[in-house]
């Protein structure tokens, strides 16, 4: 299967649309040419119908896969109060994989408004867009990382997304370090190993469950020779007519070269349905930004399964019964696999790059049959 999509024309209301028109600038109090450190700061209070993390990933060069997520509630619950979470999932180069999750007391959380500074019991994430130091222990595995930022903090416009015809539902997203050098230690059933690689670090929250406005989602992120890339293709929930939204981001040595999605066209190929989630899955996504002359084509191609998760897989009991009763089906897979950045000049091919890279869908709805 071969699937291009590009942008639909406007819907009418309800809409769902990134939200990056001037007066967005001034209603999220934000500016158009810099991102400042209180953004990474916290936006929510934990309240019912509210929910934000701050995540990070790295690849490390022993071949170590590593990610670490700071929540304030289970992204599933998102109407239940403040009930924080911490996540590790690490993947080693001899095969063997550990996912741990652990929820917290309420008690046990603080987080600052004016930087990124999170408490959870006694693991913190805390940074100012440059430094970051990262401090986990979930029993069997723990990590002790500094994230020192090598491309300037970057959001697709404001960063926010926006729903309905007020616009008044909204989730955001902030890429905080697209890129950094990781240093430090990871520790698995008490023997640590040093950890030193490159790593990525980015914010989410928002003010209405994300099942309620979202469908699905492909995000990677990746660095290939000089090219460093952060792509995603968001696709809104049924009721907002699957409006989609993309979103890219392509820096060389550094450098911003591009990140104006509406360049951008995406597409999909080799799909399968995955057996575990019955999710339809890409095994090849591509992203192709075009500006007069000038092509860039970002290619992931799925090796293989890093997570293959059903968010009913993670309750138990009551929970999973009442899941079931309301036929919640959200999956998440996490792939790695390769990334190659291409780029054309009138269509010849000048530049090419192959690198590793993780990825990920990320899928709220019911599949969607053709």
């Amino acid at each position: 299967m071969h699937t291009r999509v590009t942008r639909h024309p406007r819907r009418e209301p309800p809409a769902a649309e990134a939200a990056n028109q001037p007066e967005d600038y001034t209603t999220f109090g934000l500016r158009t040419d810099r991102v400042e450190q209180w953004e990474d700061g916290a936006h929510t209070n934990g309240r019912a119908g509210t929910y934000e993390w701050w995540y990070f990933d790295a690849h490390l060069d022993d071949g170590a896969k590593l990610v670490v997520v700071f929540m304030t509630k289970d992204i599933a619950a998102p109407k239940k109060p403040l009930r924080p979470v911490v996540r590790i999932s690490l993947d080693l180069p001899d095969g063997r994989s550990f996912e741990r999750v652990q929820t917290f007391d309420a008690r046990d959380f603080s987080m600052a408004t004016d930087t990124a500074d999170i408490r959870i019991g006694d693991n913190r994430f805390v940074g100012d867009l440059s430094t970051y130091r990262i401090t986990a222990d979930l029993g069997t595995v723990a990590v002790d990382l500094t994230l020192e930022s090598e491309i300037a903090a970057w959001r697709p416009g404001t960063g926010h997304m926006v729903f309905g015809p007020e616009r008044q539902l909204e989730f955001a997203w902030l890429p905080s370090v697209p890129q950094g050098r990781v240093s430090g230690t990871y520790e698995v059933n008490g023997t640590s190993a040093s950890a030193a690689g490159v790593g990525y670090h980015d914010h989410n929250w928002g003010n209405i469950g994300m099942t309620e406005v979202i469908h699905h989602w492909y995000w990677a992120r990746g660095q290939a020779g000089p090219y460093s890339a952060i792509t995603s293709y968001i696709t809104a929930h049924k009721r907002y007519g699957y409006e989609t939204i993309p979103i890219f981001m392509l820096a060389k040595d550094g450098v911003l070269l591009a990140d104006d999605a509406s360049h951008v066209t995406f597409e999909t190929m080799g799909g399968y349905t995955d057996a575990h989630t019955g999710k339809p899955v890409a095994n090849v996504t591509r992203y192709t930004y075009t500006k007069n002359t000038t092509s860039y084509v970002v290619t992931y191609t799925r090796h293989r399964d890093l997570s293959v998760v059903r968010f009913t897989d993670e309750a138990s009991g009551v929970k999973r019964l009442l899941a079931r009763l309301v036929r919640f089906d959200a999956a998440y897979l996490r792939f790695t696999g390769e990334l190659r950045i291409d780029h054309l000049e009138d269509g010849t091919l000048v530049e090419h790059f192959v690198d590793d890279a993780i990825w990920e869908l990320m899928y709220f709805g019911h599949a969607r049959r053709e």
